[in-house]
């Protein structure tokens, strides 16, 4: 089975709001899935995003591939490596990662 991390949209017309989750790539796109690890919310201002970073790391750790949106939410976040490039800047995101206990220890 191929697990890919990715967005559920919710919402209105006009009015989206995703949930990150982990589903197999067969199922459509608001289908079934397997497991819900965060939110994120592109209309508010700035955007806002709330993941669970072990739960993330743990699909990552198990072979789980995210979508390019999910990619590079996970980017801004840190939970994958990346350098932004001087025209990216900083994230106009707002994030709240939850369960990292390895950051809060610092």
């Amino acid at each position: 089975m191929a697990v890919r991390i990715r967005l559920r949209r919710l919402g209105g017309k006009k009015d989206a709001f995703f949930r990150i989750v982990v589903a197999d790539s067969r199922s459509a796109r608001d289908g079934r899935f397997i497991e819900e690890i965060g939110y994120y919310d592109p209309v508010e201002e700035p955007a806002k995003a709330k993941i669970d970073v072990d739960r993330a790391r743990h699909w990552l750790d198990s072979g789980a591939k995210p979508s390019t949106t999910v990619r590079d939410l996970f980017r801004r976040a840190n939970i994958m490596e990346w350098k932004p490039t001087e025209e990216e800047g900083e994230s106009p995101i707002s994030f709240e990662l939850v369960g990292d206990a390895e950051d809060s220890a610092e």
